[in-house]
């Protein structure tokens, strides 16, 4: 069969390139073409259009950029007419996505949606242009199935969490301290300032303010995949700071503790068992008219999955150094590592069993 896979993020193409290795085990002479990133590309598919092209983020941002977003919609109708899919394939990216499944729909395409909009914080209105239009719906969070069934009428199926296929198959790297030129003596603190450029020229420079507060640590930068170096170096101003890229999870096994931006990392964190706190800001007019439309008690997936506080959240104007250098504080006392441990064991077995990649190419070929 033909696939059309299309995802906008750097955690889509992570997710998407497993998913890729899945539907071709089990249908060897699948055709893929994809939107996506390098490791979708790496999984078999042809990669059309790279996610760094597509990464606006914001309300501001999409406005200055409402012109690529229009001419990447119409390339993309193309390019799936030209290509006559069995299947599209959407994986997260909701704003890009619905609308071509709307149109896909329209055209009289099978539209499959993995990693479900969440519609449960914000734009529920979606929920029904969402049973129009697609086919059928992989959600992957365990409150999800129960929020489209019990309160939509809406049929989903429940795949499991993604990164628990990715985790599964992580090995310990005991070189990897010599490998980086890493003091062995000094605990590891780990900073994900975001996957996008906005997220770390805004979360970065707070996040190394904080330095200066805990002499016998050690930072490490994880990366974000896909961006370049350059993008964190006008904000490194010593040397006392490493930029790993391309192993985010090696970073995260190694370290004591994690100063995470809100988004998927928050869960990447919490399932390989590292205490985190959770830091979340952007611009007065994002953050304004988002307040307007988000109805959520908390910001990361841990919480809002254990629905608790089982991390603390620093957003917006809590979002201090001040406020940072007291949680970290806080989460790197025995107590503190002790308790969202506890709570991690919870989420573990809630997320559910690895297999999600499996089970979505399974319903692929069912349909």
């Amino acid at each position: 069969m033909k696939y059309y896979i299309i995802a906008g993020e750097a955690s889509g193409d992570l997710h998407g390139s497993n998913l890729i290795k899945a539907i071709f085990q089990k249908d060897a002479q699948a055709k893929i073409r994809c939107w996506g990133g390098n490791l979708m590309e790496e999984a078999g598919a042809t990669l059309v259009k790279h996610y760094q092209e597509l990464a606006f983020m914001g309300f501001w941002e999409v406005l200055l950029n409402l012109r690529t977003i229009l001419k990447n919609l119409d390339f993309c109708k193309k390019d799936i007419l030209q290509f006559q899919p069995d299947r599209v394939v959407y994986i997260d990216y909701p704003g890009f996505n619905l609308r071509i499944a709307r149109w896909a729909y329209q055209m009289g395409f099978e539209n499959h949606y993995y990693i479900s909009p969440q519609v449960w914080a914000w734009k529920e209105n979606r929920v029904a242009q969402m049973k129009k239009h697609l086919t059928a719906l992989y959600v992957i969070l365990p409150f999800e199935k129960a929020y489209f069934e019990q309160q939509h009428h809406y049929k989903t199926h429940f795949v499991g969490h993604p990164l628990q296929d990715v985790l599964k198959t992580l090995q310990r790297d005991d070189a990897f301290l010599e490998r980086h030129e890493l003091p062995k003596d000094k605990p590891i603190i780990a900073l994900l300032p975001g996957s996008r450029k906005q997220e770390i020229q805004k979360m970065l420079p707070l996040f190394l303010k904080v330095l200066p507060y805990f002499p016998h640590h050690q930072f490490i930068i994880a990366g974000a995949p896909g961006l370049k170096k350059g993008v964190y170096e006008p904000f490194l101003t010593t040397k006392k700071i490493k930029i790993v890229f391309n192993e985010t999870y090696l970073v995260l096994q190694k370290a004591q503790a994690a100063i995470v931006t809100s988004g998927t990392a928050t869960l990447e964190t919490a399932l390989l068992g590292v205490p985190q706190m959770v830091c979340y800001k952007t611009s007065f007019l994002n953050y304004f008219i988002g307040k307007q439309f988000v109805r959520l008690k908390y910001i990361s997936l841990v919480n809002l999955i254990l629905n608790k506080r089982a991390v603390i959240e620093l957003i917006q104007q809590q979002c201090t150094v001040n406020t940072i250098r007291e949680t970290l504080e806080e989460i790197l006392s025995a107590k503190g590592q002790q308790k969202i441990k506890q709570d991690y064991q919870q989420l573990e077995t809630l997320v559910g069993p690895s297999g999600a990649s499996e089970k979505v190419a399974a319903l692929l070929l069912e349909s």
